[in-house]
């Protein structure tokens, strides 16, 4: 039988193809999904897979039960975009100005409901029941996972699996870990309050445009003489706001930006330690400031079981795949909320395009289309050797 499902699955190349240019071509941002969310619902309509639509905003599940019994396991796809304005030029090119799929959610979308068909006729022959888990919102902190979770609707769930498409592998490999596989995402806000005044009376001002730059270089100290060398943590100035022209002392000044920590404690001493950072700056330079910092999503950390499983048995599904156990990566992701709720395991599948790589999140990124049916195949596999290993 599995046999079957994965050749269906082969089967689905050209609609999940279909599928992916649709909603790159129809993109919207994080807690806008309204049509995408609706192209998910009339997909299962159409198969006449049971579904329930707005859990936990624009998040759907679909239950397909089998006819063998078994445990209850949760199969996940994200479906938002970003705010990017996109700079290929492909004929499935975004319509929308100013919002892209920059990151692989529109293949995500397409290799879960790929899968969904391919498996239906094998309903009757599957041990246990699958939930297509289709997300919303995980680009952008409080993100979807977590309101999905608080409704309770997928308390009853076994496990949950996940996979990201990812441009830095080849296609046709798998990466993931035992462990921590991804870091947690904060963000912050610096606002420095100097005094302007006229470029050619410095000394009249408080120039809060050379004090924030004084930060962006002091708060590197952070990670380099703070953090335990063992330890890991990032510490990134994303954006710099100061200035009108170029004859004026700037009033005020903003910077944004990023902390990516694996530990509690280390997130706690980058936070003190930032504090300590900007209030020393702003005294010595007689400045007032306000310090915003969001904590964001957890770490993503894999149970090893589940994990293992990835790791062992995906090339079942396809001889040609390869895995491999990686570091940790320093990117986010809200799928940590399933995994401190649920064993289960998020992995990478490899989708780059060799003559066409920009990384995830630039306005020319690209996947190849050819890693949606491994995203399927090692879905639908992990769903297996779940089964079989609780059976």
């Amino acid at each position: 039988m599995w046999n079957d499902i994965f050749q269906a699955i082969d089967e689905q190349y050209d609609q999940m193809v279909k599928t992916r240019r649709h909603l790159h071509q129809h993109p919207e941002v994080s807690f806008e999904e309204k049509e995408t969310a609706q192209f998910i619902v009339d997909t299962y309509e159409r198969l006449g897979i049971p579904y329930e639509s707005q859990v936990g905003g624009n998040g759907v599940l679909a239950t397909l039960k089998g006819g063998k019994p078994g445990k209850t396991v949760a199969l996940r796809a994200d479906f938002d975009a970003l705010p990017i304005q996109e700079l290929n030029d492909v004929p499935y090119k975004s319509k929308y100005d100013g919002a892209m799929h920059a990151c692989g959610h529109d293949g995500h979308t397409a290799a879960l409901l790929g899968l969904a068909e391919a498996i239906l006729p094998f309903q009757e022959e599957i041990p246990g029941t699958i939930v297509f888990l289709h997300q919303h919102a995980e680009e952008y902190a409080p993100g979807g996972a977590k309101p999905i979770l608080d409704t309770g609707k997928l308390d009853h769930i076994d496990a949950v699996f996940g996979t990201h498409l990812w441009v830095n592998a080849p296609t046709g490999v798998l990466q993931t870990t035992k462990s921590a596989f991804m870091a947690g995402a904060d963000r912050f806000e610096i606002k420095i309050q100097g005094k302007g005044g006229h470029g050619a009376q410095p000394h009249q001002t408080k120039d809060a445009l050379v004090i924030a730059s004084q930060l962006v270089t002091n708060l590197q100290q952070v990670v380099a003489r703070r953090v335990d060398p063992l330890k890991t943590a990032v510490l990134t100035v994303g954006t710099f706001e100061s200035g009108q022209t170029f004859n004026i002392i700037a009033d005020s000044a903003t910077l944004t930006g990023t902390v990516r920590t694996f530990e509690n404690e280390v997130q706690d001493l980058v936070i003190e330690e930032m504090e300590k950072i900007i209030k020393g700056t702003c005294v010595a330079n007689d400045a007032s400031y306000e310090f915003d910092y969001y904590k964001g999503y957890p770490p993503v950390v894999n149970h090893e079981e589940e994990a293992r499983l990835i790791l062992e048995r995906s090339q079942e599904a396809d001889s040609r795949l390869k895995t491999e156990e990686i570091e940790p990566v320093m990117a986010g992701e809200d799928f940590a909320y399933y995994l401190l709720n649920k064993p289960g395991a998020f992995y990478f599948t490899g989708a780059q395009i060799p003559d066409h790589y920009y990384p995830h999140h630039h306005p020319k990124f690209d996947f190849d289309e050819k890693a949606l049916p491994d995203a399927a195949k090692t879905l639908i596999q992990a769903y297996r050797s779940y089964q079989e290993a609780h059976r």
